[in-house]
């Protein structure tokens, strides 16, 4: 394998059409005769609405009608069913089980009670600020412990048991028992969710914010009683999505019913302040974490019990003890998942759902294990790290854990720490070092891809996976060009569509090894018939065997004959080879499939002036074959700034007395800026994994943000004394416990 393509950085070939405004988001597809959508959205957290005045709205400039559960569409509920391959091509998923304005119950504040439909966007929003509703109030829950204290908690899925935990809880040397808790976190991408929709010859066609057009395009079929080949839906960019756009949101749902009611395309985007309501979030979490070791320091038992809000329609469940069954080798283990319904919309996904707060738990948690031992950090994880998975009984397919831990604490200089607490100084700043380990899982799923080798000397993939700002566009182009000797430059890339051959959605960090096999696949299958095509009777390499034909740099070779891609296509007067190909999901049965990291941390905290800063990240990655090293540092340094965020900044806020919430803005809920970016150290391993794929990638999206949480915690703990469990870690939490440290 030429490793000229392939591990090389790479520019994003769609870089220059998203800088010069050329790249067309879901937002951006204007159309003939083309209606604005814009929401009317509950005041309350629980109730009932009892009536909606809209007369005044309908007599408004441009408004075409006033949408809502007395005069919508009678629509269907979609089978909420598993996406196995078979599964995906009719079936489809969502988060919010219930249909727009199905009926006159308010579950959460910013649910949607109306829709007004107009046709400019400043009439539909001008005509929504003017619909009035009347509700009649009931109490709401407003906080996971209130939900807890209320009615209790429902165990959820992907436990884990083995050992005798309380038993090795008795009989340990040492024990900690200790809660963290983190708040509603929320997406909030550059993009706000958007549709546009329109029906044509009784096909429906949608624009969609979406990181799954199959299944999108499934969900759609469903609710409104079509074919799969009556709906297409089309995602050529995204503006990220972290996981909220996943799934269908019923803003989606209800831009495409006005449009077969209005007969003409309607155009719907989710307001920033909706952003925080109507779309997801990642849940509340309450983390119950009980550790115990023997008197040398390994671990005899762990236990791992999380409770998560979730909403009083829906069942989601944050899994936050997944990576704590088998990332540290322990003999008992129990690993539990609950939820508990608030008054919120329904959460969802973002970015390593349940790994990245469950590690913000179980990483402060060990830190302040191996303290109480007197033990350094390092060295406590160094000999409690699992040689395979202990929860599968399976080895890894490749685990290089210990030398990133090496490597980055090099790198770091974690050697140079000073133990005891607020020790470390510069100037006014106390510094303090901690570490978190990082883990996700590694998936190849199926998938299906095109391939045409064409007359022009050019390459066109086409796959029904999407771009979600990660750079697959990229990584398609560099697979096909390193089979084909192709430059990168002669392949086009079509993504983002439900008509292209069938891919999955764009999360769990497995797009790259997916669609890398089955586009290795098709390229093949191309390539193959072009060699049939150069055998052929009028063809160039007539008579000789297809298999000895060589493939190199866009043209097929024997000895010292070499003739191009479109000559031989020209020889045949043949427009095309095309191939296409089914990717399997890789076997699980055999090995257990991880990514690894650690994340060294540097804060300073100057209490004279009380600023906390994250001054220094060193972090090593093992996540296979590093496929373009540029994206893929890329991917690490996002994931690192958003656990920043969860560190420091990140809580969406709700009122104690109503349930509403208080900070669904830009400007009140806290996110990292240019000024709180660190000097960012990432160091990519690149030791391939074959066993996931010929290619030896793993997922790579996730795992940097998991495990910084409590890497930050931990060098907080370490520079104040201050040992915060409640995320985020704000300055009234730091002022109580200054350490004073002669100089």
């Amino acid at each position: 394998m030429s490793e000229k393509i392939i591990g090389v950085p790479h520019k994003r070939i769609d870089g220059r059409l998203k800088v010069s405004g050329g790249a067309r988001y879901a937002a951006d597809h204007p159309m003939n005769g083309m209606l604005y959508a814009y929401g009317v959205y509950s005041t309350i957290a629980s109730g009932k609405i009892q009536a909606i005045h809209d007369s005044e709205a309908r007599g408004m400039p441009g408004v075409v009608s006033v949408l809502h559960h007395g005069n919508f569409l009678n629509l269907h509920r979609t089978p909420n069913a598993p996406l196995s391959f078979t599964e995906i091509l009719s079936s489809g998923m969502v988060d919010e089980h219930r249909l727009p304005f199905e009926d006159d119950q308010i579950h959460y504040p910013g649910q949607f009670v109306a829709l007004v439909v107009a046709d400019t966007f400043e009439h539909a929003r001008a005509a929504a600020y003017c619909v009035r509703v009347d509700y009649v109030t009931s109490e709401p829950v407003k906080s996971l412990t209130q939900a807890l204290e209320t009615h209790g908690s429902k165990k959820g899925p992907r436990g884990h048991s083995r050992g005798d935990v309380e038993a090795g809880m008795q009989a340990g040397a040492h024990r900690l028992e200790q809660t963290y808790t983190t708040p509603v976190e929320t997406h909030n991408p550059m993009e706000m969710h958007a549709t546009t929709a329109y029906w044509q010859s009784g096909r429906l066609i949608v624009y969609e914010s979406s990181q799954g057009v199959l299944n999108h395009r499934n969900v759609l079929a469903n609710v409104f009683d079509l074919t799969a080949d009556q709906v297409e839906v089309r995602a050529p960019f995204i503006g990220s999505g972290f996981g909220s756009k996943l799934w269908p949101w019923p803003h989606s749902i209800a831009a495409c019913a006005a449009a077969r009611m209005t007969n003409r395309p309607v155009q719907l985007v989710v307001p920033r302040a909706q952003m925080f309501t109507t779309v997801g979030h990642r849940p509340e979490t309450m983390q119950r974490v009980r550790l115990a070791t023997d008197a040398s320091g390994k671990l005899v038992s762990v236990s791992h019990e999380s409770y998560n809000s979730t909403s009083t329609i829906d069942a989601y469940t944050e899994a936050c003890g997944g990576m704590t069954k088998s990332l540290y080798s322990c003999p008992n283990v129990l690993v539990t998942h609950s939820n508990s319904a608030v008054n919120r919309g329904t959460p969802t996904s973002m970015r390593a759902p349940g790994a990245a707060p469950g590690l913000f738990a179980l990483e402060s948690a060990i830190d302040e294990m191996a303290l109480a031992l007197g033990m350094d950090p390092l060295a406590f994880r160094q000999l409690n790290l699992s040689t395979r998975d202990e929860s599968s009984n399976l080895p890894w397919s490749s685990n290089h854990l210990p030398e990133a831990m090496k490597t980055a604490a090099d790198r770091f200089g974690w050697s140079r720490r000073n133990a005891a607490v607020g020790s470390m100084r510069e100037g006014d700043e106390i510094i303090g070092y901690g570490m978190g380990a990082c883990n996700w899982e590694a998936y190849r799923v199926a998938t299906e891809a095109r391939v045409t080798l064409r007359a022009d000397g050019r390459a066109l993939a086409q796959c029904g996976l999407q771009d979600i700002g990660t750079g697959t566009y990229t990584i398609v182009a560099q697979t096909v060009a390193e089979l084909t000797g192709l430059p990168v430059e002669k392949v086009e890339v079509e993504l983002g569509s439900s008509s292209f051959p069938a891919g999955p959605v764009s999360g769990g960090s497995w797009a790259t090894a997916s669609a890398m096999s089955a586009i290795a696949g098709a390229t093949r299958e191309a390539l193959k018939r072009m060699k049939q095509y150069a055998v052929a009777a009028s063809g160039p390499f007539a008579g000789l065997p297809a298999e000895s034909l060589v493939v190199q740099n866009g043209a097929l070779s024997s000895g010292s004959k070499r003739v191009a891609f479109a000559d031989i296509l020209a020889s045949q007067q043949l427009a095309r080879a095309e191939g296409w190909y089914h990717s399997d999901p890789a076997d699980m049965t055999k090995y257990s499939f991880r990514s690894f990291g650690v994340h060294f941390v540097e804060v300073r905290w100057d209490p004279g002036i009380s600023r906390l800063r994250v001054a220094r990240v060193v972090s090593a990655i093992d996540v296979g074959k590093v496929i373009n090293p540029l994206a893929a540092r890329n991917q690490v340094e996002g994931g690192i700034v958003m656990g920043i965020g969860m560190a420091l900044f990140e809580a969406a806020d709700y009122d104690a007395r109503n349930g509403l919430p208080v900070n669904n803005n830009y400007a009140e809920y806290m996110v990292p800026v240019h000024a709180d970016q660190p000097d960012i150290d990432v160091i990519l391993l690149d030791y391939p994994d074959y066993k996931l794929g010929e290619f030896g990638a793993r997922g790579i999206g996730e795992i940097g943000v998991t495990g910084l949480a409590a890497a930050v915690a931990n060098a907080v703990y370490h520079a104040t004394g201050k040992r915060v469990r409640n995320l985020p870690i704000t300055l009234d939490k730091l002022m109580d416990n200054v350490p004073t440290v002669s100089a």
